[in-house]
């Protein structure tokens, strides 16, 4: 691995954080900036701590770090459910955001079990 960008977990997670900021911008309901604000700052979360655990270049650091990036992503998932539940996301965006995170979510156990390891020059 070259790059954190080459990472299917990094790819549906960058997916994730642009979709969480271009809907939740979209429905502005006045009683949900802070539920918007949390989904936003632990999708945010989930692409950090790939990067993160991928920079750090060891084994151990990288499953600390994806283990901290999937329970994020549980979290936001966690987000969705309550805001299309409240109706602040319209059915249809509630569950592509959450088709996203579960990928992401997939895409981070995987990486969990075998995680890249970065060989420096």
């Amino acid at each position: 691995m070259h790059s954190y960008k080459s990472l299917e977990a990094w790819k549906r997670a960058h997916a994730a954080i642009l979709l969480v900021f271009q809907e939740t911008d979209r429905a502005r309901h006045p009683r949900a900036f802070g539920l918007f604000d949390q989904l936003k700052r632990a999708t945010l979360s989930v692409e950090a701590n790939i990067v993160e655990g991928y920079a750090l270049g060891t084994v151990a650091l990288c499953r600390r770090h994806l283990r901290i990036a999937f329970g994020s992503a549980a979290e936001a998932e966690c987000q969705v459910r309550i805001a299309r539940e409240l109706r602040y996301l319209p059915e249809s965006v509630a569950g592509e955001i959450e088709e996203t995170l579960g990928g992401a979510m997939r895409a981070i156990y995987g990486l969990m079990a075998s995680p890249p390891v970065i060989r420096r020059q």
